[in-house]
């Protein structure tokens, strides 16, 4: 009787995939992120097991977003405070901090519970101009 392979986190073989996001849509791109970090791209891809690659992300600056996504999206925090709410256009956050827009769309896409915090932590996400320490790694290009 054949029986369907679960792999444990000995059996798992990590990858490191490089990805420039140069024009690339933000949502396209971060459901490819999601997919390799989750591991669902294997064919003994095991929902329990974090068997996903690693991704290192170039670029982030110079992504893109469709429609007016510029001027209407909006990142929310709240500090705990009454009106400790502020908000941040997809513009203004661009120019601040443009790692966050990648990782937070990345973050909504993995798992709410441990495994998809470990998972986030093999998301290294770089800006324009900048040298990653990864090259140990020795990442695949997509």
């Amino acid at each position: 009787m054949n029986k369907t392979k679960m792999i444990t986190k000995d059996d798992v073989n990590r990858v490191w995939y490089e990805i420039d996001v140069t024009d690339k849509i933000l949502g396209r791109v971060s459901v490819e992120i999601a997919v390799l970090l989750m591991g669902k791209d294997k064919p003994d891809y095991t929902p329990f097991t974090d068997s996903g690659a690693g991704v290192i992300v170039n670029n982030c600056s110079k992504i893109k977003v469709t429609g007016n996504k510029a001027t209407q999206k909006v990142y929310k925090r709240f500090s705990g405070y009454p009106s400790g709410q502020k908000e941040t256009v997809y513009e203004k956050m661009a120019e601040k901090d443009p790692q966050y827009i990648i990782r937070h769309a990345v973050k909504g896409m993995l798992p709410k519970n441990k495994l998809g915090a470990r998972m986030l932590k093999r998301l290294k996400i770089y800006d324009v101009g900048e040298t990653h320490p990864h090259t140990a790694q020795k990442p695949v290009v997509r």
